[in-house]
């Protein structure tokens, strides 16, 4: 049984949530807003938070950048706003999915299950480490260096540039990278893909271009 934190000031966006959660065998707690739900997170250890953005005394962004300041709990953020900006800036405080609204309970619940799996799983590699020139990544302490700096990415982040090293060379779809770094079946919406690879490459710096775009395919990782 996994717990469950559910943020939103809108009752009934909570019981909603919770009626799935539940009948899907998860543990769920609440909270109406972003203070409340700091709290209970520096208190309590949640498997996975469900976090609404819009609320009154502290919205969604500011308390997934205070929960990140001390815990690493997957956060999934539920917003009516679809603009890519907030996209962006959600996932850059280490969101680590986001879905709008109105949404399909179904669906939210599948992403539940697949970011649930994902971080219980460990990582297996075939190396613990892939260097290239100044480029040092470190799949086991999960780490990234560039030119010994310390490069700071969001969780996200991290599980698609591990998977692309992983498979350095080959051509990895949309569809493939959604499923084996999301978890879930593809929904459609590849920008949650593409803001990822604009965040990657600007964290790999004068590496970025490591990161090759396959027109009408996806993406590679080759230092040819």
């Amino acid at each position: 049984m996994s717990k469950l934190l559910i943020v939103d000031d809108e009752f009934r966006i909570r019981e909603l949530i919770k009626k799935y959660a539940t009948f899907e065998g998860h543990e769920v707690f609440e909270a109406e807003n972003g203070l409340i739900a700091v709290e209970m997170c520096k208190k309590s250890e949640f498997d996975l938070i469900i976090m609404d953005i819009m609320m009154p005394e502290l919205d969604g962004f500011g308390a997934a950048q205070r929960i990140r300041a001390f815990s690493s709990t997957p956060i999934i953020m539920l917003s009516a706003l679809g603009e890519e900006y907030d996209k962006i800036h959600g996932f850059e405080l280490g969101v680590d999915d986001y879905v709008v609204k109105p949404f399909s309970p179904k669906e939210l619940m599948m992403r539940v299950s697949a970011i649930l799996k994902r971080s219980n799983k460990s990582i297996k590699t075939v190396a613990d480490r892939f260097t290239y020139k100044g480029l040092c990544v470190d799949f086991s302490a999960r780490t990234v260096e560039i030119d010994g700096e310390r490069i700071n990415m969001t969780p996200k982040e991290y599980d698609l540039f591990f998977f692309m090293v992983k498979n350095k060379g080959l051509a990895l779809t949309r569809e493939t990278l959604i499923s084996k770094v999301w978890g879930y079946d593809f929904f459609g919406d590849d920008r949650t893909l593409d803001t990822h690879i604009k965040l990657l490459r600007k964290s790999l710096k004068d590496y970025a271009n490591l990161v090759v775009t396959l027109r009408g395919v996806g993406y590679r990782f080759e230092t040819n």
